[in-house]
């Protein structure tokens, strides 16, 4: 058996700048996120806005998701991320403006945020498909496992520091120079992406439909069961265990830890996904990886749980971490699934069906927790969210045979071998 290398895909210098990218990009959207939520919740003291926030961003999500995903796969990736990054940094100064303190009386302010995170929701509409794409043009098919592995930690590092360092810089400097300092980070993420070489359009659908291309991405999807079943287990468990846009009412109103304590709640989930995912590039979870999902997505339903009903700050950090440990197992095998399973014509539009219905639930799980907080109470409201977790895993299990038995290992033997009857063929003369 070949050893394992856990830095195999770091060894591509494309894939070292394509990480730099995404940890920029990411930590500058996470920091951005955490000082709005503030912000809106200073201007409220109302967790139904929380919800709002969400909202925005959920509405392009859902609407305009297969439409970027056939943009994605028509065009090509790196030139189109430089587009998206470009907007992203309009927007961010727009919310530098917003959070002038000289604005902070104006009856407009909050509404115009509102709108600005609704355009963001479009602009990440179009980030994600493109990322997901790019990285599977970098590196080779054999190493998407440790490949999602790196990136799946980049993401999670950039949303370990990110949210940390906006509690801290709000404290410190206040939501407008906190939002100055973002603008910088996506400067740097343009100055990496430049650097990455511009990659071959694989489509040979050129051309095609808007229509037709969507009706293909969306019954590729439902025909691909194993993937199917990824996105909706991850939905529904976003969805209902999404306690982390309420955090603002647990630091100040439950907690009683301010700004600097919120910080440091909003870090814990993604410092124990970061350490896990480092884990899993030295052990890799190629093998049984469906019931590894299961039991990971199981875990995080019971953290989020025992966070609702703790009263004691470092217990609910605790609780944090360990639901960021097996959100961070799940998130590597879900986007393993996506890769191994979508064939490279049809990424951008798998990508935005995942988006839609995954990504956009964490947008909709915020508003729902915003909802059910406001209706039953917060406490209830992320008890209600875990427990509906655990049901969703427990079905899942019960009724879906190939999730049980997906493994990974199996996989990559038949495209290891598939590659080596390929090689044999253009070795006859």
């Amino acid at each position: 058996m070949q050893k394992n290398d856990p830095y195999a895909a770091l060894r591509y210098p494309e894939f070292r700048l394509f990480l730099f990218v995404r940890f920029a990009l990411v930590f500058a959207w996470s920091m951005q996120f955490v000082i709005i939520e503030w912000e809106v919740y200073r201007l409220t003291k109302d967790p139904l806005s929380l919800g709002i926030i969400g909202l925005m961003e959920v509405v392009p999500a859902i609407s305009l998701a297969l439409f970027a995903g056939h943009l994605v796969d028509q065009k090509e990736k790196r030139n189109l991320l430089v587009w998206c990054t470009l907007a992203f940094l309009a927007l961010s100064i727009g919310l530098f403006y917003a959070t002038d303190p000289a604005l902070a009386n104006n009856s407009n302010t909050l509404y115009f945020i509102y709108g600005l995170v609704f355009l963001g929701g479009i602009v990440r509409t179009f980030i994600n498909p493109t990322l997901f794409s790019l990285m599977s043009l970098i590196v080779p098919k054999e190493l998407y496992p440790n490949a999602a592995t790196w990136s799946s930690s980049i993401w999670q590092m950039s949303a370990v520091l990110g949210p940390a360092l906006a509690g801290f810089t709000i404290f410190a400097l206040g939501t407008h120079t906190s939002m100055f300092l973002i603008i910088g980070f996506i400067v740097i993420a343009l100055i990496f992406l430049i650097q990455i070489k511009p990659k071959a359009i694989l489509n040979p659908k050129i051309g095609e439909p808007v229509f037709q291309s969507l009706r293909e991405g969306v019954k590729f999807v439902y025909q691909t069961k194993i993937i199917l079943g990824a996105i909706t287990l991850d939905m529904i468990a976003v969805l209902f265990g999404g306690a982390i846009a309420l955090l603002p009412i647990f630091a100040t109103d439950i907690l009683g830890v301010g700004s600097e304590g919120f910080g440091i709640l909003r870090a814990a989930p993604a410092v124990g996904s970061f350490f896990i995912m480092f884990a899993v590039a030295y052990f890799p979870i190629n093998k049984n990886a469906g019931l590894k999902l299961l039991f990971s997505i199981f875990g995080f339903g019971l953290c989020i749980i025992v966070f609702g009903l703790s009263t004691s700050f470092w217990l609910s950090v605790f609780a944090l971490f360990m639901s960021g440990i097996t959100d961070g197992i799940s998130m590597v095998i879900r986007q393993t699934i996506l890769q191994l399973y979508t064939p490279d014509s049809m990424r951008g539009r798998v990508s935005s069906v995942n988006s839609m219905f995954v990504g956009s639930s964490n947008e909709l799980g915020a508003f729902e927790s915003g909802f059910t907080a406001k209706l039953m109470g917060t406490v209830t409201a992320v008890v209600f969210g875990g427990t509906m977790t655990l049901i969703t895993v427990v079905l899942t299990g019960v009724f879906s045979k190939q999730m049980r038995e997906l493994d990974f290992e199996e996989e990559l033997n038949k495209e290891q071998v598939a590659a080596e009857i390929d090689n044999s063929e253009h070795l006859i003369p």
